[in-house]
């Protein structure tokens, strides 16, 4: 299975957020300009309002004036003869210049009025587009938070199977190294000493037939602290794939004696703290707290140079809870490496129980690893 790019799907994921926040950026930029114009509009159609009121005003004005000029020439007209042709011309020509400025204001006031109403159907439809592009902003930005979180869900998902994939395979290599290495253990230990076992028994009989009864005695005394190292040899190679006493005497009395042994042979203080009801755990939270305080301790003694581990272990009737301390070296929790895998191991573990793990470290002041695990009955 070809492992997936974590850097081509950030770039994609990267790519694909600019383009939503472009967009985002855009709409913001068109409700701003529609709020410009719309303040723009507002202020014009003001204007526009006093100039039809006061055309109006004027026009009234203007009508009354050229009513009485209408009159004045009608008059005029009837006593023809009794006017002047001056007085005659400037009647006429008043009354003209009236009603050429009556239109003209009739014309100005309907071109006002009607470019009034163009700007409130306008104003009436930039409100409703600011609005609408107010509320897809607000949705964008919804929306890009949600993005933002499921990608980065799915970076992380995606990196969490690239890991338990990677994962997988160190399981497998470590399979593999664990049976070369027990492979090696017997060959080199309980395999050669049957065989010498063997070998001495030839002995024993031959001494037996061929010199005296002392001499094959001391031969069966020297075969049987050969067959005693045997023995050892294997419970100890039987304890490191699965202590018998977890499953005879529990957990306490097992991590108690495997610390004891741990203490003695890599000559470090190891401290070790129990609390609550001491009562027999269903298997599966057993061998899982053995192995993350087993898996804690050597990570420590491994890498850490720690003068002191201190292991605190409490369990009551909700949950049990772990502390492993060290005073080592420390490490940065946010580089990883391969050892960390190690880690991960460890928090399978206690994901299948559905319990938390939390690993606090500081370079130079040592690390604390904390276990909490929920009991379900």
């Amino acid at each position: 299975m070809e492992r997936i790019n974590d850097k081509s799907l950030d770039l994609i994921i990267k790519e694909m957020v600019e383009v939503v926040e472009h967009s985002k950026d855009e709409i913001y930029q068109i409700t701003e300009e529609s709020r410009v114009e719309y303040k723009t509009l507002s202020e014009q159609l003001e204007e526009i309002r006093y100039d039809v009121t006061t055309l109006i005003s004027a026009t009234d004005q203007l009508e009354k004036k050229e009513r009485l000029s209408r009159n004045r020439l009608a008059k005029v007209s009837e006593n023809f003869n009794i006017y002047t042709e001056e007085e005659i011309r400037e009647v006429y020509e008043k009354t003209h210049a009236l009603q050429t400025e009556l239109k003209m204001n009739r014309e100005r006031e309907a071109s006002l009025r009607q470019r009034r109403d163009y700007i409130e159907r306008r104003l009436k439809s930039l409100e409703k587009m600011i609005e609408r592009a107010t509320g897809l902003v607000s949705k964008v930005s919804v929306i890009l938070n949600y993005l933002t979180d499921d990608f980065q869900q799915v970076s992380d998902l995606i990196e969490d199977a690239n890991q338990k994939q990677t994962f997988g395979l160190k399981i497998i290599e470590a399979q593999e190294e664990e049976r070369r290495r027990i492979s090696r253990e017997i060959h080199d230990g309980p395999a050669q000493m049957l065989a010498n076992i063997l070998l001495r028994a030839d002995i024993v009989d031959r001494t037996f037939r061929e010199r005296s009864f002392e001499e094959a005695l001391d031969e069966m005394k020297s075969m049987r602290a050969m067959v005693r190292s045997s023995l050892s040899e294997v419970r100890r190679i039987i304890y490191d794939l699965r202590p018998m006493a977890l499953d005879d005497l529990g957990l306490v009395p097992t991590i108690r004696k495997y610390l004891a042994n741990m203490e003695d042979y890599n000559k470090i203080a190891i401290i070790f703290n129990e609390e609550g009801k001491f009562e027999r755990l269903a298997s599966k939270y057993e061998v899982a707290l053995f192995r993350l305080i087993q898996e804690s301790v050597q990570n420590a003694i491994k890498h850490a140079v720690p003068k002191t581990i201190q292991v605190n272990i409490n369990i009551n009737t909700q949950h049990v809870t772990v502390s492993i301390r060290d005073d080592g070296v420390g490490f940065d929790i946010n580089k990883t490496k391969d050892e960390s895998f190690g880690l991960i191991g460890m928090r399978e573990r206690v994901e299948m129980l559905e319990g938390d793990l939390k690993i606090n470290s500081t370079i130079g002041k040592g690390t604390t690893v904390f276990i909490k695990i929920p009991l379900n009955n």
